[in-house]
Order: C-alpha cells, then structure tokens, then sequence
C-alpha cells in the first residue's frame, strides 16, 4: 500500500514539474475543495473568476503591443526600400503601331514603371490632346497600376498621325512613340495611294471574295474547284495550300494547281472515285492562315451495261516480297439493284502496258493473294465487280509496286571506324558455307478465308550462300498422304497462297527448302488449318438522324459500328419521303459518324439511311431515320443596323433601326435597347422589357450632350448579336420648320425593271402637315443623288419603273411641308433590280366552289410563314369583305362579297424571307370576268352535247332524244309536254341513261295529240338546265307521215310487198323496160299489173327472183298513161304505181355550156318522144337551123348549138314543148351577162436577164369578178418565196424576184365566172448576161395566130355552164 502511494506521489511530482504555476494553484484550489470534501462557497468562486479575468486582459495587451512593434517595423522598412528604389520613369513595355479601318476604334497601350509614379501627357503630331478641345467621346485616357491607355474612337482619315506620350516624375521622364494609320475601305480593296506605311503592313491582308461549292462529278470526267480573293496573291503562291481529307495536295500529271492573281483553282482529269472527299484551301492571312472548304462528289461513271455494278476503289498491294503480294480494295457503293457476287483482279506489267486476268474465279472479298510474278518487275492492279447483270468498269490503276526481298536493306552490316569512317559487310558474306539448306521454321496461316489459305514461314537459320527456295506440301490430317503444292515453280519468298480446298476439311502443310544441292528436310507440319469465313459483313449502323443545317443541306449522324475493327467506313444514301429507291450520296468510305449532305430541295421531306463497310462487302441498310424538312436550321437572329434620330426634345429622343436581315425563317420577338453618353464609360439599358417596334422614344437624357444607341433582336431561339453603336447624336430640341427625317425606306416586289418603295412618315413635321414625298436616286457606289420625280408623292409608297436590269439602285425619300424640304431619310439597303428565280406571282381564279380568290405560294418554304396582305398600300383589306387562310406555304384571299369596291391593288409580304413580295391590280374587266365564271360554278348549267333529234323508227314509232354530259346517279328528269308532266307509260317509253346523258322518248303510235312543245329539265346537284322541241306545223306534218308510211311499210314488209318500186329505163334497142321487184311471197301471193286500171297480160314474173318485167318496144301515145302493180296473199296487199302520162314533160330549165365552136343551150328530160315537136325562140323569134345554128335532141336532152357567137346571139332564149294538150316553155336569158375575159396588158414573149425582178401585169374584166389561177409549163404556180401575186381592181400582177433559167417557159392566166372564162399567155425567157435569146423569136412565130393582132393574146373556150362571147 504504502509502495503504491509513493509511485502515485512520484508520478504527480513529475507532472507538476511540467506544468506552469498558474495551473499549480488551479490543481492547489482543486485539492483543497476536495479538502474541504466539495464545499464550495460564493467568496471562492468570484476570486476565480478575477484571477482568469485578469489572465485574459494581460494576453490581449501583450498582442496589442508586439503588433504595434511589427507595424512600426514594417512602415520603416517600406520606407527604406522606396528611398532605395526611386528612379526616373522607363517603358517597360512601349507603344505599338496600328492599321485600323475607318470608323472602327483603336487603344494605344504601353506599360511604365517609375518611382515615385510618374504623369502622362499624350501628343498627336506633337501637339498635346485636349479632351475639352476635341469632339466630346473622341479620346478617353485610362492609367491603371502602370498601364497607360489611350482609346481612340471612329477613327477617321484624319487619325492617321504619329501618337507619343510623355511620362514624368522627379528624377526624370520617358517617350514613347507609335503611328496610327487609318484607311478607307472601297469594296474589298483599301485605298493604299494617298498615303503608304509597307514597314508596319503585313505582307497579305486580303480575303476571300467567293466561297468554295460542292462540286458533283463522274469518272473520266474533269472538276474544277475555285475560289477567288480580294488581293492578289502571287507573290504568296508558295503559301497557297490545298488539302483532301487532311492530307496536303500536290501537282501531278492529273492534278493542276493554278493561282492567277486574285483566282485560285485546282482541277482534276479524269476524276476517280478515289478524289472524293473534303478539300480545303489554305492562304495567309494577318492571324496565320485562312481556309475554306467543300466536298467533292464522284459519281460512277455509266456501265457498259445497264444494271452492271459501280467500279470498285482504292486498290492497294502490301505484304510485297519477291514473287507474291497481297491485294485489297473497297468495294463499291452503287450494286444498281443487284449486289456484288465477287470481283475479278487484273495487273499489268508496267513494261508492256498489257493487263491480263488473275483469277479464273471471282473472289467474294475484298482481299486477294497474287503470285507468279517476277522479282524485280513493277506491277499495277485493278479491279472489277461482278453482279448477275454484268462486270463493272475497272477501278483506278495501283500505284505501280516494284517486287523485292523485303529483307534486303537488313542484309548489310555497317562497322564505323577511324573518324567517321564505315565499312559495309553483306550479312550473306558471313554465312556458313552450307551446301544444303535447313530446314523453316514456324510454318502457320497467315490468313485464312473460305477462297484461300496464305501461308508464312521464318527463313531457314543456316541457308548458305546460294540461292535457294522452297517446296511446300499439304496433307488432309488424319490420312498422312502428302502432296507437293507448286509442282511447276518453286516459292522463292516465305509465303504460299492456297487454293482449291475443301470447306469442311482439316489440312496440315509442310515446307522443304531447295537449292542447286538438294532438298532439304521437311519442317514440322503446322497446326491444322481449315478454310473459312473468317470476315463477316459489319452489322447496320444504328440511330441515324438527321439535322437540318441551311435551305440546301443537311446534317446526318449515326452510332459507329464498334463491333467491327476491320470496317472501312460508310456509305450514305438519301430519298425523298414517299419515294422507294435510295439515291447514293457519297461513293467513297466515310471515316466519320457525321456528314453535312449539300444539294437538297427547300422544302422537301427527305429520309436517310447508313450502310457499313468492310472487305467482306457491305452491310444491311440502317433504319431510315426521320423525315426531315429541308431548310434553314433555328439560330438566333443577327444583329439590327441603322440607327436614325427621328425627333429630339430637351431630354428625349426617338430613335429607329432596321430588321436584322437574317432571322432564320422565325418572327423577330421584340428588341433590347442600350444608350451610352459620350462622357461616360458604362453603357445603359433603355428598357428592360421587349420593344415590339422598331421605333422607341428615349426619355431621361441629359441636354447638350452626345449620345450613341446599341440594340439586339430575339426570336424564339434567342437574344441575337449586339448590334454596331450608331453614330454620336446631340440632344438637343428640334426647332426647325421643315419635317424630320422619314424613316424604315425599303423595297418590295423587285423584278427587272421596277419595283416598289414603301416608307413610313416623319415622326417631327416642323410648322405643318407633311404635302408631300421626293424621293432620290442612284447608283450603288455613286455620290450623287438625283431627284426621281418631278411631282410630290402624297402616299408612302411609290412604284419605281424603267430601272436597267441588273443594276443596283439605293434611294431615299425627303418631306416636304410649307417651309421647305425636309431631312433626307437614310437610304435603303441596295437593291439589284432583277426578278430572282423562282419568283412567284398572285394568282387570281375561282375555286370550286365558286367562290374568287387571290392566292400566292411562298418559294421560299420555311416553318409557319407569315402572309401580309394589303390592299393599295393602306393596311389589311377589309375583313368584312374578305376571307384570308393560310395553308403550309400558301396563303389565300377570298372575296366573299366581290363588287366594285373590291377593284384595287392586292400585295403580300412574306416577313424573315428574302424579300419575297408580289402585287396585282384586279380591275373592273377582270372582275366581270370572274364574276362570270363564278356565277357558272356557283349556278351550273349541265352542257348540252347534242340537241332534239327526231327520228321515225323502222315500225313507224317515233323517237325523240338529246344528248347531255355525264350525270351522276342522283341526276333527275322531268318531262313536259303542254306544260303538263308526262310519265313513262307503255305507249310513251321515257329512258333516262344518266351514265352516258341520253333522254329518250319513244312513242307509239304517233298521232295528233303528240303535237306542241316538249321541254326535259334535268338536276344534278347544283347543275341543271332545260331543253325544249316544239313539234308543230309542217314539221310535225312531216313527222306524222313519215311515221304513218314507216308503220304501213312495217305492216307491208309483214306479208308480200315491194322491194323495188316500179321503174323505167330505155335499153340499147331503145325500148322502154318497166320492171319492179316483191319479197316475202308465197305460192298463194297474186301478182297482177294495170295501165290505167286495165291489167296487163304480157307482164313477166319470175317467182324465184320476184321480179316482174314489162318491155315496151315503140313508146307511142298508146303507152302513156299510169301503171299500176299489186301483190296479195291472206297475209296481206301492197301496191307500186308509175305515171308515164306527162313523164316527157319534166323537163330541166334551159342551161348554158361553153364548147370549142361556140355554146350550146340544153334542157335535160327523163325521156324524148318526137310528138313533143320542140321549137326553139330567140328574141320572140323562131330559131331556124343554119350552118352556125343547129338543134338536136337525143334521149334524155333537147338542145340548140351556136357556133361562133356573136353580139347579136345575146337575148332570150326559149324552148316549147308540147305534151299533146298544152305547150310548155323553158327560157334563158343571155343579155346583158359578162363573162370573164382578159382585156389587155399581157405580151406573147417577155425576155428578161438573170437575177432581175420581172412583173407581168394584165387587165381583167367580167361581172361578176372573175377568179384568177396562173399556171406555168401547164403546172399550177404556187405563190411562195420568190413568186407573188397581187390583184388590185381589175389590174392583176404576177412578180417573180431573182429570175433564173428555171424561171423560163409558157405562163398562162385563166379568169373565170359564171359566165365564161378565158386564158392569156405569154412565154418569159431569161438569159444570161450579153447573151441574145434568138429561139424565142421562132417560138413567136409559131405561137402567134395568122390575122390576130400582136397586142392580142390568144385564149381557149372552157366547157361548163358558160357562154364565152367573141370580141374582133
């Protein structure tokens, strides 16, 4: 116990030693607490709280006081290290030059360091820049921990100077000097003449002017890609660089590189499917480099055959040794409907230019051993595809590939010695002096396929010095049988292509070396091997989708096939939806899961799909992904830009912009809106919500001072770029009396030569209304404005015309009130006036419904278009008036109450478009016009196709019937006769064919209360119309007997009757021969025949024919008289008569005919009997029979023939017959008539030279005017070309231009009446140039009739109904 206190004092004793005396008397008080067994009183424990009290009070004071020592310290040291430091200021980093553009701003920085910190003072052209002097916002100086600035705004040309600053403090002062060059941009060249700094210029500073296109080609074809830049580039023709796919182009013989000053090209001929790809071109530029890039498409070219395979690509050899390589390809992407079954492989050597086939066999991969060739000849390959239609077009040629021992360049040895010095050593040279090689080694597969096993071998280790090659054997495993492979050559390289294996079967191969001493010993035999598939087709690619990109492309990306190492890229293909074949899109591999596809139609529907490839061919078609709708893709718009002051007050502005010009197809939404004070840094919000217009009202602006504005757009995509600052306003109120500015000038409806101007009116009209516009003109890039009209413009908008096409105009407009012309407007932007392809116009039409509408179609699809319709100018039209739909890109306006109130101007706007607009004037013609239209769409009438038409049927029924167009099923008819409706029945059939449009009425027994007026109303829906016939009067007499005689002849044709009535005719011997015809007669039929109801006897009747004959040999008055025939059985009677009582006395009136002797006067009669004693009158005169006067009559015609007839033979003419009780008269009357004759003018020869006009004119006479026909060599002329005819009055004309010799012959003219005609001629010769035509003289003489005058042309008497009179 006691041994155990005293460690326990021991211990405590070692911890007091090691604790402070503070918590010695904090352990006392413990211990006597505990004394005192834990009593505690309120004296005790306030002493403790003192004593900590008082602990804490000392820490604090002692802090207090050690970190007023460390601050003291620390201020003296300060202070001793800036008496040490103080220095004269320097430029730690100098100004700089700068080459800026106008209107753009530029800082001057440099970096001072100074103790203590010195001032700057800045110069331009060592003048000192006063801020207060100079235009306020112009200069601001910044200094910031040793960083002077100097900011520059607006630059202008009078900028351009020398700039330096000047720091100073006590112990001295710097300079640093820098120039400032500002130029003027003209177009895409910089005025670089007035003033010129080359040592601070770079060395280019141009850019592209043109971009770079897809181009589309075929093989054999040539492409071109260019591009041009704004300065020339050649002096940097070594820094002009073109890529394919990343890899740097160089000039071969198929490829050019050009670079003519400011154009740049490259160009390839012929095109293969290898040049496909991207192509970028790379210049220089101020930052490093500037590129552009496109993709060249090479399309198959077309097969031999149609349905053949496209060719297959990027052939290439590796592996090479000695006699063997292996060969691999792409295979195509076009299999035009049938897919590849294999493809043959052809070389050539390069020596004889001579391609021969390799492969008896196609092969289905696209991997193939070669073998046989020569060590040390140059070979290229290509290769064919092969479908069930035929062989493709061969690939583009190898690279031409040399074979060698891939191991030569390791069969030397390189010892260095004496300084630098080597020696080479053949490692053949070391060998051992083996007369038979060893046997190889480590014989296996090197690559194993269904077609072929290639076979690889290590080199014998001893071979010695001789050549030496290889047999190699196989053996099916399990039979032990081996068989030498290359019976006829030996392998001289460690590889062996296979052939000719049995799929199924396990093989084992050995290999023996050989040399001029012998055979080596076997190797040991390889691993069983045996031939198969071993490279699959790649499965599809997945989760294609498509994006869209701009109006003409789009974007496609896919999932890579990872399951495939081997997969050598992709092929895309495209179609339009609904469509059912793939277009291919790219035909050489893609490497990429993402490809922009060019050339697409705005606004379709497109669908696209994926196929992978490898060697083994290509894979299943993707799933196609969705329809996408080509067009622009959704972007934020760009930025707003002219800025203009409308109106100014004391602390207010109202300031306007134009429209982003690119808003990607979508509503601009609203703007934002910021100012800037000039003399302030921080640039502030006008507002913080939207404007919706383009015009918005400043408030809270300070008098006097100068202020620049700043906006954004947004759209449903977004807020869009931050737009320029405008230029610096003042603001201050506007106490001018002319109007402010006009303002958003802008153009619609641009086409070729006009186009229209719309602006909006002055904000600030100064003392008065606004009385009018003028509006200025001019072209792009010229500095003066020309007035466009001579009077005021009251409307705000003005149709521009007569513009030049092609040429780019800008205009403004200026008010006017009472005090004068106002402040111009800011121009508009350029417009070229030119109707854009593509254009569409307004329609104007009816629908089908009938309804009159206005239409327009957008050309530009893009998503929900906006349609703006208004009518002349002055807002929409009327809605109480008109109807507006808008469908997809199409917008239609219908008139739903059109009169004349609607005449006027219709346009429409597309907004977010480029500039499509159109306008038409609909007028009061075309109104009435459409009102017609839509009155007969609206009111149909059914078209009539074929009117009333009667006919009487065989049984004497009588039809009546019309034609329509085609109904419809529920067309319905009513039929009215007498205003009463009629209603079929069976003596009155009414049909009604609404298939083919036939109503029909049939009656039966026709009779008189059928007669009066028929009416057919027909209704189809909306169509209808009536049709009506009135059967009365002598027409329905007509109707009625025909009927009455048709159903008689039915009833007739029942029993015996009549085919053939009974008939006349005189035979050769004149006799008379009355005959008639029956049918349908029987044994019990009676046939009797009667003259003057006495019957005749010596009739004929040949029952079997039914033909009864009675011939009358000498036709005497005793003949005369009416002949009547019956037939009768029980089954009925029918009756023919014929009246030869007055058949001589139907004689024709008198008739004139014109004969070669004279004319001749006949009468045409059925039969001639002397008794009928005809006497012919001439004047009341009888006409006796003379030498020149002869009459005659034959048996069907009297006449009378004067011969050469004379003046005195005009008159009446009269022919008596006599049918023995009364005479007849027929007369004609010959006075007064005037046949046609030619009067004068023609000659009988006409000779004229060569290449002469010739006109043969003539006088013509005759009443009525005669026609005119001119033949030549007894061929009609025709009038074309060189031969004209002109007839004025009685002066007839025949012109023949550039006579020749196939001009020359007889012309005759012939003019004919009614009366007579007559014919002129005359012979033309034409000859040559001083020739005599003597033969036509001779021709004269024959042609010219004895005791005719010369000036008389001889005629010819026409036969015909004329009478030709003779004129001495």
């Amino acid at each position: 116990m006691r041994s155990a206190n005293s460690t326990e004092e021991n211990s405590s004793k070692m911890k007091g030693e090691s604790r402070s005396p503070l918590d010695n008397r904090e352990m006392w008080l413990d211990a006597r607490y505990r004394k005192r067994d834990g009593f505690s009183n309120y004296l005790d424990k306030l002493e403790m709280g003192v004593i900590r009290a008082c602990r804490s009070l000392r820490v604090r004071a002692d802090r207090k006081t050690l970190q007023r020592q460390a601050e003291e310290n620390n201020r003296q040291k300060k202070e001793f290290r800036e008496l040490c430091a103080r220095r004269a200021p320097m430029f730690w980093i100098p100004l700089r030059a700068h080459c800026v553009w106008e209107r753009m701003p530029v800082t001057l920085t440099c970096t001072v360091l100074g103790i203590p910190k010195p001032t700057a003072q800045w110069f331009k052209n060592g003048v000192p820049i006063d801020l207060i002097s100079s235009p306020p916002g112009k200069y601001r100086f910044k200094d910031e921990y040793g960083l002077l600035t100097l900011e520059i705004s607006r630059c202008s040309i009078e900028d351009s100077a020398d700039y330096s600053v000047v720091v100073t403090n006590a112990f001295g002062e710097a300079t640093s000097f820098a120039n400032v060059l500002v130029k003027q941009y003209h177009g895409m060249k910089s005025g670089w003449d007035s003033i010129s700094y080359p040592s601070f210029l770079p060395s280019y500073e141009g850019e592209f002017t043109s971009i770079l296109k897809p181009v589309f080609t075929r093989e054999k074809e040539t492409f071109i890609l260019s591009c041009s830049v704004s300065a020339s580039l050649d002096r940097h023709g070594q820094n002009i660089h073109w890529f394919r796919d990343d890899e740097l182009l160089k000039e071969s013989q198929r490829r050019k590189i050009t670079c003519n000053c400011c154009d740049l090209s490259l160009s390839a001929s012929p095109a293969f499917k290898e040049d496909e790809g991207f192509y970028t071109i790379r210049v220089p530029s101020l930052s490093g480099f500037q590129d552009q890039s496109a993709y060249v498409f090479v399309r198959d070219a077309e097969p031999e055959k149609n349905g053949g395979p496209g060719a297959p690509l990027c052939v290439r050899c590796y592996d090479i040794n000695r006699d063997s390589l292996l060969l691999s390809w792409t295979p195509p992407s076009d299999d035009r409907g049938c897919p590849v079954i294999g493809y043959y492989i052809e070389r050539c050597d390069v020596s004889t230019h001579q391609w021969t086939q390799c492969n008896e066999v196609p092969t289905k991969i696209c991997r193939f051993p070669i073998s046989g060739l020569i060590e040390g000849e140059t070979y290229q390959f290509r290769v064919k595809a092969v479908n069930q239609v035929g062989i493709s077009l061969p690939s583009k040629a190898s690279q031409p590939v040399t074979l060698r021992d891939p191991t030569e360049q390791d069969g030397t040895i390189e010892i260095p010695y004496d300084e630098q010095r080597t020696i080479r050593v053949f490692r053949d040279d070391l060998l051992e002096a083996v007369k038979i090689p060893l046997q190889p080694t480590n014989v296996h597969a090197y690559e194993v396929h269904e077609d072929y096993i290639v076979l690889c071998w290590d080199e014998p280790q001893r071979h010695g010095k001789e050549h030496f090659s290889y047999f190699v054997e196989q053996t099916i495993c399990g039979t032990g049988i081996w068989q030498r492979i290359n019976l006829g050559t030996p392998v001289n390289s460690p590889r062996c292509s296979v052939f000719h294996l049995d799929k199924g079967k396990s093989y084992c191969f050995r290999v023996r070396s050989v040399n001029k001493h012998g055979v080596s010993e076997p190797s040991d035999p390889s691993e069983p091997i045996s031939p198969r598939a071993t490279l699959a087709v790649p499965s599809a690619p997945s989760h294609v989708m498509a994006f869209r990109d701009t109006k003409t492309s789009a974007v496609v990306q896919w999932e890579e096939v990872n399951n495939d190492p081997k997969i050598l890229g992709y092929y895309l293909y495209s179609r339009l939806l609904g469509e059912k074949d793939w277009q291919i899109v790219n035909n050489k591999p893609l490497q990429n899961t993402r490809f922009t596809v060019p050339e697409l139609q705005t606004g379709k529907d497109y669908e696209f799909c994926v196929r992978a490839v490898n060697e083994a061919g290509l894979s299943e078609w993707s799933s196609p992904s969705n329809a996408l709708n080509i067009n622009d893709a959704i972007y934020c718009p760009s930025e707003p830009y002219g800025f203009a002051l409308l109106s100014c007050q004391k602390e207010e502005m109202t300031i306007s912009w134009k429209a982003p010009k690119f808003t990607a197809g979508r509503e601009v939404l609203g703007y934002f809106l910021d100012q800037h004070d000039s003399s302030e840094v921080i640039w502030q919000e006008v507002n913080s919500q939207p404007i919706l217009k383009r015009v918005s009202k400043v408030t809270g602006l300070k008098e006097g001072n100068l202020y620049e504005f700043r906006a954004r757009a947004f759209n449903a995509s977004g807020v869009g770029k931050l737009s320029e600052p405008s230029d610096l306003f003042k603001c201050e109120e506007w106490t001018m009396a002319e109007p402010g500015p006009p303002f958003d000038v802008r153009c619609t409806e641009v086409r070729n030569t006009s186009l229209m101007l719309h602006w909006e009116e002055p904000i600030y009209t100064g003392i008065g209304p606004v009385s009018g516009y003028i509006i200025e003109i001019r072209e792009e890039r010229s500095e003066d404005w020309n007035k466009f009209n001579e009077n005021l413009v009251l409307d705000t908008h003005l149709r521009i015309s007569n513009l030049e096409k092609g040429k780019c105009y800008e205009f403004r407009v200026l008010a006017v009130n009472a005090a004068g012309t106002g402040i111009p407007s800011l121009p508009c932007d350029p417009v070229v006036a030119e109707t854009k392809p593509g254009t569409n116009e307004i329609e104007v039409g009816v629908d089908e419904e009938g309804l009159i509408f206005l239409a327009f179609e957008n050309p530009e699809p893009i998503d929900s278009p906006q349609f703006l319709w208004s009518k002349d100018y002055k807002g929409a039209p009327d809605p109480e008036r008109t109807e507006i739909s808008t469908e997809g890109n199409r917008s239609k306006l219908v008139l739903t109450n059109p009169s004349e109130k609607d005449l006027g101007t219709y346009a429409v706007e597309v907004p977010n478009t480029d500039g499509v607009s159109a306008s038409h004037t609909l007028t009061e013609e075309e109104l009435a016009n459409l009102l017609r239209k839509s009155h007969d769409i609206q009111h149909p009438l059914i078209q009539l196709i074929s009117g009333w038409n009667k006919e009487v049927m065989e049984n004497g029924d009588v039809r009546l019937w019309l034609e329509v167009e085609k109904l419809s099923p529920d067309a319905k008819l009513e039929m009215i006769l007498n205003d009463k409706i009629i209603e079929n029945s069976p003596k009155r059939k009414i049909r009604f064919d609404r298939e083919n449009g036939l109503v029909e009425i049939i009656k039966e027994d026709f009779c008189e209360e059928d007669r009066g007026t028929y009416t057919a109303k027909l209704q189809d829906g909306k169509a209808s119309n009536q049709f009506t016939v009135t059967l009365t009067g002598e027409e329905f007499d007509q109707l009625l007997d025909a009927s009455n005689l048709q159903r008689n002849e039915w009833k007739k044709k029942k029993g015996p009757h009549f085919v053939e009535q009974l008939h006349w005719k005189v035979t050769e011997e004149c006799h008379v021969k009355i005959t008639s015809k029956v049918t349908n007669t029987t044994k019990e039929t009676i046939h009797q025949w009667s003259l003057n109801n006495k019957p005749i006897t010596k009739m004929q009747f040949d029952e079997q024919s039914g033909i009864g004959t009675l011939v009358i040999e000498k036709f005497g008055c005793e003949a005369k008289g009416h002949y009547g025939a019956m037939v009768k059985d029980a089954r009925g009677e029918d009756n023919s008569n014929l009246d030869l009582s007055k058949e001589a006395l139907s004689a024709s009136p008198l008739k004139c005919q014109g004969t070669a002797e004279g004319i001749k006067l006949y009468s045409d009669v059925k039969f001639f009997m002397e008794c009928m004693n005809p006497v012919w009158n001439h004047k009341d005169k009888k006409l006796s029979s003379s030498e020149r006067v002869k009459s005659g009559s034959t048996m069907n015609q009297v006449w009378v023939h004067i011969t050469s007839p004379a003046e005195s033979d005009k008159g009446q003419y009269t022919l008596e017959l006599f049918d023995g009780k009364d005479i007849h008269k027929r007369t004609l009357d010959l006075s007064g008539r005037d046949r046609a004759k030619v009067v004068r003018g023609l000659p009988d020869l006409a000779t004229i030279m060569e290449d002469k006009t010739l006109c043969l004119t003539c006088h013509i006479s005759g009443d009525p005017m005669p026609e005119v026909s001119w033949v030549k060599n007894e061929k009609t002329v025709v009038f074309k070309d060189r031969y004209k005819l002109d007839i004025k009055g009685t002066v007839v004309t025949m012109t023949i231009e550039k006579i020749c010799a196939d001009d020359s012959g007889r012309y005759s003219i012939t003019v004919k009446n009614k009366y007579g005609s007559e014919v002129g001629q005359v012979t033309v010769s034409v000859f040559k140039h001083g020739e005599e035509p003597e033969e036509l003289k001779k021709s004269l003489d024959k042609t010219k009739k004895p005791g005719m005058p010369a000036e008389f042309p001889t005629f010819v008497v026409l036969s015909g109904e004329e009478f030709l009179w003779f004129c001495p």
